[in-house]
């Protein structure tokens, strides 16, 4: 398959920390393999909070891809039974968001998104964006490691001193993680130092 023939989608849950990094993200993905359909959680769609307006991530984000952002249950359901997706990228995915994916939850757009996309076998890619990556979600994260089409964008400790057990992926890897899971593979080396 034609990189540009890919479709591909990109999902934000509120790791608003993190949302210009994975606007970045968002960015140099659909530059590398074309209009790409833009999802967002209802969290993401509703707040506004010191590091951006809500409306503001979601024009910046359609203007990007060129298409509508998808922000209900409803909206995401057809992306499973229509085959919408190739590849589905959740980037930031916060641990409320890892908990829900580990343990099959689908009350949101984004996890909608994802259980429709996975029932397909294709490949998931997941940013990890979560100040408990090493604490509460650990279970989880290792959960979805171990689970089939699902792939991580590398990843590693954001501040060790400060906050010992947050994990945020390299946003800017995204990426090269969904060309490695197009193949089936998992982008090496997964932990960054």
């Amino acid at each position: 398959m034609n990189r540009k023939e890919l479709r591909v989608g990109f999902a934000f849950c509120g790791s608003f920390c993190t949302m210009s990094k994975a606007l970045d993200a968002l960015e140099q993905t659909a530059a590398r393999f074309g209009p790409v359909t833009p999802i967002v959680s209802e969290t993401v769609a509703s707040t506004d909070t010191r590091f951006g307006a809500a409306h503001d991530f979601m024009r910046e984000m359609e203007r990007i891809c060129g298409r509508r952002v998808i922000d209900t249950v409803a909206g995401a359901e057809p992306i499973g039974p229509k085959g919408l997706l190739d590849v589905l990228v959740i980037c930031p995915c916060t641990g409320n968001t890892l908990a829900k994916l580990a343990h099959g939850v689908t009350d949101t757009s984004v996890t909608m998104a994802a259980k429709a996309h996975l029932r397909n076998g294709r490949p998931l890619v997941i940013a990890v964006s979560t100040n408990d990556g090493l604490g509460a979600s650990a279970p989880n994260l290792g959960t979805l490691l171990g689970r089939k089409n699902v792939y991580f964008v590398p990843f590693g400790q954001d501040d060790c001193a400060g906050k010992p057990a947050s994990l945020v992926a390299d946003f800017s890897q995204a990426p090269d993680t969904v060309e490695a899971a197009l193949r089936g593979e998992q982008l090496q080396p997964l932990l960054l130092g």
